[in-house]
């Protein structure tokens, strides 16, 4: 009160007037419910992160309220949290399972940032890699003092896959600080090791949906794929361009995304996704050779902005076509001694590396697929992210 009035500052005191309503606006600025969460990087990508207990039940109030944490729609998204872009206009979902074969839920959202749109209709890779230590940091997964690893079970709910993460840990609490680095994200980190399973065909019912490695549309050669998330890999050379290209070129290239929203409506259908015009899948990899010694060259469209770098479990299904013969992917992945059909790349220590070039680096996937007679087998889904707490606290929406 003394501080309300002015006295002990040398001002004079405010009249009851003035320090009533002080009060009542400092009272309506402290009113409004919060929402905690904790903003986190994973990977190349950065999102909010829930407990499922803290959000609304009812689906269509949380993507509202979704909305307006992210400031959307709106390009700058400056009344939000958001970044003016998809790769940080993420939401992870988290819980404790009720499955007796993993430790948590992850429910991932694509916010859109010019639109009021809210997406489950994919898993996101990078953000997954923030999901154990997030799980960690709330207790949802006991983080023992007597071991330097955690490992946690990730189901992922958009499409039932699952994933195991290995966290570095010390005396109770996750670490974040390592020397790990990936393309697209300054500095170095702790690593962490994610391996999927049940991702093979898990949004479009089987690993190849058209039955085929190699099919055409709009008069263009394509491969449509599915290893955890849906892509169609086409030529850059088939559009006139090197697929060196800078992202943003790619972006200003209005013809460029007017032919590859045509092929992408029509693959949503063949891959079983039905009408994508409003979906976030399938996404288009471009490819080209490689300049950098990886298998190769990408650029990605998510599904209208180019990619930075490329999504994990988009790389992770572009990578198991590499391994497929016939596949656009296969035939641009070099001579046919490079790539073993059945176990990858012999040439290399770890037979099971394939790696992706993108716009600010490369990626590495560790992909073993079989082959035999006429089944396609996925034995192996691995990759290395990082991730890193950024902030912990509550957020407050704007109001509708």
């Amino acid at each position: 009160p003394r501080c309300l009035s002015g006295e002990g500052f040398g001002k004079p005191p405010l009249s009851t007037h003035a320090l009533l309503r002080l009060e009542q606006m400092t009272q309506a600025s402290t009113s409004q419910a919060g929402i905690p969460l904790m903003l986190m990087r994973g990977g190349t990508s950065k999102g909010l992160f829930f407990l499922a207990k803290d959000l609304p039940t009812n689906t269509s109030q949380r993507d509202s309220l979704l909305l307006a944490l992210m400031g959307s729609p709106d390009p700058r998204q400056i009344d939000g949290l958001g970044g003016a872009n998809p790769l940080t206009s993420k939401v992870a979902i988290i819980s404790k399972s009720k499955d007796s074969d993993a430790d948590v839920d992850y429910l991932f959202l694509q916010v859109s940032v010019n639109e009021a749109l809210v997406s489950d209709r994919q898993n996101c890779g990078n953000i997954v890699a923030a999901v154990a230590p997030f799980a960690l940091e709330r207790g949802l997964v006991e983080c023992s003092k007597d071991s330097d690893l955690a490992r946690v079970r990730i189901r992922l709910v958009n499409t039932g896959g699952m994933a195991t993460a290995t966290v570095t840990t010390h005396a109770g609490q996750v670490q974040y600080e390592g020397s790990t680095t990936i393309a697209g994200v300054p500095g170095t980190a702790a690593p962490i090791d994610l391996d999927f399973s049940g991702t093979m065909g898990s949004s479009c019912g089987s690993l190849l949906p058209s039955g085929s490695g190699l099919d055409q549309i709009d008069g263009i050669d394509l491969t449509m794929v599915d290893n955890g998330m849906p892509v169609v890999i086409l030529k850059a050379s088939d559009f006139g361009i090197t697929g060196n290209e800078s992202p943003a070129e790619l972006e200003a290239n209005t013809t460029l995304g007017a032919r590859l929203e045509s092929i992408r409506l029509q693959a949503g259908h063949i891959m079983n996704l039905g009408d994508v015009s409003t979906t976030t899948v399938p996404k288009m990899t471009l490819v080209s050779a490689s300049n950098t010694g990886a298998h190769l060259n990408t650029r990605t469209f998510i599904p209208h902005r180019c990619h930075q770098a490329i999504g994990v479990l988009g790389a992770v299904s572009v990578a198991t076509a590499v391994q497929i013969p016939g596949t656009v992917a296969y035939q641009l992945a070099g001579p046919a001694d490079t790539i073993n059909p059945n176990t990858a790349n012999p040439n290399t220590a770890n037979p099971d590396l394939i790696r992706i070039e993108h716009p600010s680096g490369q990626f590495e996937a560790k992909v073993r697929v079989t082959i035999e007679e006429d089944a396609i087998r996925v034995d192996r889904s691995g990759i290395v992210r990082t991730a890193r707490k950024l902030m912990d606290g509550v957020a407050f929406p704007r109001e509708p």
